[in-house]
């Protein structure tokens, strides 16, 4: 189920958070300047402990709850609306530019995802709606995540943030999975620890570690948008493994998607003016 998938998760994962953030704090350390302020302090650690909790925890349990309704390829295309609710985040408590491209290229992704969702919605079950409220709620948190993340990014560099995240919320996992399952629940056969260990390593430490590179790099807005790319991923493990529908429609929704991260890439060269005043600012 839900819980005993993300107590797995967390156990192959969280080792190798933990390893990794040790490591890495040692290093700042040994390279922090004499007189420098300390390279983690108490209320930056609650912080990135707390903004871990949300992001994977909270979004992942409901991200993992919906899959118990929905298909993968409909709760994968519900989540990424989460770049939208980024940018409208940013725009309203951080006042963050929102550009006509950004605009006309969450237009074109949204035209996508909703003949996706339109047509998947129309042929799925009763349980449809609650799987649907489950993953946008999802989305929601993980949108509230990324805005959160980037100052603390920003502070403690990709690597140390997340080591600090994931090893915060992997004992929330576990305590959730602990005070509503017995421990015997854990059994699974060989098959299932090699999907575990995969699901811990493969689909959580990797990309947990290159989206926060991604939001330290170009910030959480354009990290967002152009995961809409995963629609093409998703779509393909789940008709090639899964043995889910694949119809004109998501073949049309899936092009739009890309149509939409191809113009969200395009860059406006800056005017001259603006470059020479960006040279004299301090």
């Amino acid at each position: 189920d839900t819980l005993t998938t993300l107590a797995w998760r967390m156990i192959v994962s969280v080792p190798v958070f933990v390893s990794v953030g040790i490591l890495g704090y040692r290093r700042r350390l040994g390279t922090r300047a004499a007189g420098a302020p300390p390279v983690l302090d108490r209320r930056t650690l609650f912080q990135a402990l707390g903004v871990g909790v949300l992001g994977y925890y909270v979004a992942s349990l409901l991200d993992f709850s919906a899959l118990t309704y929905i298909t993968a390829q409909l709760d994968r295309l519900i989540l990424l609306t989460y770049p939208f609710l980024v940018v409208l985040f940013g725009a309203m408590f951080f006042k963050r530019r929102v550009t006509p491209l950004m605009l006309t290229s969450l237009l074109v992704s949204y035209v996508g995802i909703a003949l996706i969702f339109g047509r998947d919605f129309a042929i799925e079950g009763d349980n449809v709606v609650l799987g649907s409220v489950l993953v946008f709620g999802s989305a929601v948190v993980y949108a509230a995540y990324q805005i959160l993340a980037k100052p603390l990014i920003d502070r403690l560099g990709p690597q140390l943030f997340t080591s600090i995240a994931m090893s915060a919320a992997g004992p929330a996992v576990v305590l959730h999975f602990l005070l509503s399952h017995p421990v015997s629940a854990l059994a699974i056969d060989g098959n299932g620890f090699w999907l575990m260990l995969a699901i811990g390593l493969v689909s959580t430490v990797a990309p947990a570690y290159c989206i926060s590179a991604a939001i330290g790099l170009v910030g959480p807005e354009r990290t967002a948008i152009i995961g809409n790319v995963s629609p093409v991923v998703t779509v393909s493990l789940a008709v090639g493994v899964l043995g889910e529908n694949f119809t004109p429609w998501h073949a049309a929704g899936t092009a739009l998607v890309l149509l939409g991260v191809w113009l969200f890439g395009r860059k406006t060269k800056p005017k001259r003016a603006e470059l020479e005043a960006a040279e004299v600012e301090p």
